[in-house]
């Protein structure tokens, strides 16, 4: 049986909305992800962070 990647929530930094979800690799599950993203209530690129499940 193939292995699921853990999949994640993706959090504005700015107006703590969640915005997107992803999947994230075995070798990274250690460290919390960290993009820039375009937030749609914020209208500008904000720095997203790995949430909580």
């Amino acid at each position: 049986m193939p292995v699921k990647k853990p999949s994640i929530k993706i959090q504005c930094s700015v107006c703590k909305r969640i915005n997107y979800f992803t999947k994230k690799s075995k070798a990274m599950v250690e460290k919390k992800l960290e993009m820039k993203k375009h937030c749609r209530w914020c209208q500008k690129h904000t720095i997203h962070k790995e949430s909580k499940k």
